[in-house]
């Protein structure tokens, strides 16, 4: 889930910072401009894990900085492809389900990655599984039994398996024009999303899978 990428910058340590030792404050500096940020094709960086080699500061003319060419490990959120996680399920709509690992909320599963047959339930917000069913269609499947139906609810902890990851590049500036007609600027995406499955045996809500679990006591007797 987590990784450590090497990054190189240069960075101004200011005036007020002198008297702090130099790693001390390149490391706040970097943690500043780093934390919470997306780089494409890294991923979502956390904190700085350890400078790995700083030069010698040196003022530029003009603003009275240190500047220092630093390189450093970076810890980077970005799940590998196939690895299970454990997330928190956000909202759900028509098109799927949003999870949230508390510090980062763009991971999806779409509806080709739930467990088949499923539906959303409207009223509940909510969709469900129901397993062993010959419904195929969701008119078929609004139809069974509420009892029967194994809700996906929001706020639940559910195990997902990483499928895909896609980043994003959104061009800044005003709305682009055709033919001197103003086009309607897209709907923001965001910079880093993770797609998830919970299509297979395991995977989905924890409870539903905590009856399959080997009992331990039983194992420990044999």
């Amino acid at each position: 889930m987590f990784v450590l990428s090497i990054i190189k910058d240069t960075i101004a340590i200011l005036p007020a910072s002198f008297g702090v030792p130099p790693a001390q404050a390149l490391i706040a500096e970097i943690n500043k401009k780093y934390a919470n940020r997306v780089l494409h094709d890294v991923g979502l960086c956390i904190c700085t894990f350890d400078l790995v080699e700083a030069g010698e500061g040196k003022v530029r003319y003009g603003d009275g900085c240190l500047w220092y060419k630093v390189r450093f490990r970076m810890v980077v959120f970005r799940p590998f492809a196939s690895e299970v996680i454990l997330a928190k399920v956000k909202s759900s709509d028509e098109d799927g389900i949003r999870l949230s690992v508390g510090f980062f909320d763009d991971i999806y599963v779409p509806l080709a990655y739930l467990p088949q047959p499923s539906a959303f339930d409207p009223n509940e917000r909510a969709h469900f599984w129901l397993p062993d069913s010959e419904a195929t269609t969701p008119h078929e499947l609004l139809e069974s039994a509420t009892t029967d139906r194994m809700y996906i609810d929001q706020g639940e902890v559910v195990r997902v398996r990483v499928e895909a990851d896609e980043f994003y590049d959104d061009e800044p500036g005003p709305p682009k024009a055709s033919e001197g007609v103003a086009v309607k600027r897209e709907v923001r995406r965001a910079p880093y999303s993770i797609i998830c499955s919970i299509a297979e045996q395991g995977l989905g809500p924890v409870p539903w899978w905590k009856s399959a679990q080997p009992n331990g006591d039983a194992m420990d007797e044999e």
